[in-house]
């Protein structure tokens, strides 16, 4: 993988003139500090810039905008995406991206910068091998879950979103005595629950990457709850393969008939609100080093981040190698909860 810091002097391509940016796939915070940086690094760089709107959808439908340094002038701490996201089925035919294709064409897009997660890269790197236009991908996922980047945009403000909603919630518990049984989002990833769940102090945390929690609950009905404690918190990852939160509650219910057990899904309450300092400033540097890629010819490529610096990941590599979780979290969750 290349390792690269944003540049301050100006470069030049002449085959590039302009650059199409679009988001993709669920919202994040951050994407609009994103658009922000690619935008205004782009016209530094002497390049127009074109928003494209609505996803992949907006290439097909040729929803295209221009963008201006002004135009893009205090997003930069907004929740969402001023380019809103679509999904896209027309998308995912030849005939769909030939006549994306023949938009950007017609429009004089040279390249395309894609802010999104993982499917949003599939597309992108499916795209780029039937057209020659260049396609270089920012990680904007709240469930930072994109191999080959330490950090994806919208990750660090879902995650205090988490913590702050938990914390409330445990008010409530401790007041009444219940269990509460907490969803967080992350189908396929738990790193949201499992470093909110050790951030609010909970009990017990699942998630899809480990098998070996599942017993949890019941050593903390065993151990805690006999030990007089009054109140508990249970933090799931919505796609933990034993079920849901509801689901999980029913059962706990079943077999703890004297337990006052409460279900709390957050849903997306986590993709919204203004990002956090970090997520500003992964955004920026991600959306400046995204412009230098296309410049230095990159194509088909990610920009993340690794120990705090630009790397640059193939698609082929952001879209099929997994994002391991960190097995030393697993273990500290399993000491501090005795």
């Amino acid at each position: 993988m290349k390792q690269e810091t944003s540049q301050t002097t100006q470069k030049t391509n002449k085959g590039i003139k302009k650059i199409g940016v679009l988001t993709s796939g669920g919202d994040a915070p951050g994407m609009n500090a994103a658009i922000r940086a690619v935008t205004r690094s782009a016209i530094a760089h002497n390049l127009e810039v074109i928003g494209i709107h609505h996803g992949f959808k907006g290439l097909i439908e040729n929803e295209f905008t221009p963008l201006t340094s002004s135009g893009v002038s205090g997003i930069l701490q907004n929740g969402g995406t001023i380019l809103k996201t679509a999904r896209s089925r027309e998308f995912l035919t030849e005939e769909g991206r030939a006549k994306a294709y023949q938009n950007l064409v017609n429009a004089g897009i040279n390249a395309v910068v894609v802010i999104g997660g993982d499917g949003s890269f599939t597309g992108a790197l499916v795209f780029s091998k039937e057209f020659d236009i260049p396609f270089v991908g920012i990680p904007a996922t709240i469930d930072n879950d994109i191999f080959g980047t330490d950090y994806t945009i919208g990750y660090d403000t879902a995650l205090n979103t988490v913590v702050q909603a938990v914390d409330k919630i445990k008010d409530t518990a401790a007041s009444h005595g219940r269990v509460f049984f907490i969803e967080v989002m992350g189908r396929e990833a738990g790193l949201l629950a499992l470093n909110g769940g050790i951030a609010v102090g909970a009990e017990v945390i699942l998630i899809p990457e480990s098998n070996t929690e599942h017993q949890a609950f019941d050593r903390f009905i065993s151990k805690g709850y006999k030990r007089k404690k009054t109140s508990g918190i249970v933090v799931i990852a919505e796609g933990e393969e034993m079920g849901g939160a509801l689901k999980l509650a029913k059962k706990a219910e079943q077999e703890n008939p004297d337990l006052d057990i409460r279900v709390s899904i957050l849903g997306h309450m986590q993709r919204g609100g203004n990002p956090t300092a970090q997520d500003r400033v992964a955004a920026t540097k991600m959306g400046v080093a995204a412009v230098d890629a296309i410049l230095d010819d990159q194509k088909s490529i990610m920009v993340g981040l690794r120990y705090g610096k630009i790397v640059h990941v193939p698609f082929n590599k952001a879209v099929k190698l997994n994002h391991s979780i960190d097995q030393d979290l697993l273990e500290i969750q399993r000491l501090i909860t005795i």
